[in-house]
């Protein structure tokens, strides 16, 4: 059981991540008007809230204290992306790059978590299938991106 606070510190990590990724996405949801995005965005955060949920469950049953709240990264990104917004009111070229930089650092949460020895097949399965949620996401944005900038 020694290897429980591993998989516990490794999982509170992803709970965070996901936490910024929810925070994130309620920012960008409020700062763009475009229809399709601002349901992109919330559709994001729903996953993200899924897999705090899910990750919340395994915590749990480990007999640890789920993490609350953001990590230091996601202020840092969410500051990042006011700052932006300040610059470029409805820029949707530039909302989409700023939640494309968000994906990016969520993906590499995802690849540092199983890089853990400490997981279980059963979490390193949750973790894989969640991380193949989230590029999927990624993907979209980045989709979107691309479009927006042919247009440009």
């Amino acid at each position: 059981m020694a290897n429980n606070s591993e998989a516990i510190e490794v999982l509170n990590d992803l709970i965070l991540i996901n936490n910024d990724r929810v925070a994130g996405y309620e920012k960008a949801y409020e700062e763009t008007t475009d229809s399709d995005i601002r349901a992109l965005f919330n559709n994001l955060a729903n996953h993200s809230r899924q897999h705090v949920s899910e990750l919340t469950a395994e915590v749990n049953k480990l007999g640890g204290e789920p993490a609350s709240g953001t990590m230091l990264s996601g202020k840092l990104y969410r500051v990042w992306m006011d700052v932006r917004a300040a610059f470029s009111k409805d820029d949707r070229k530039t909302t989409l790059e700023s939640s494309e930089f968000g994906e990016d650092a969520a993906q590499k949460a995802y690849e540092s978590a199983l890089k853990s020895e400490d997981l279980t097949p059963g979490l390193r399965d949750l973790i894989l299938k969640q991380k193949a949620a989230l590029r999927a996401g990624h993907d979209t944005v980045k989709r979107l991106r691309d479009a927006q900038s042919v247009l440009h």
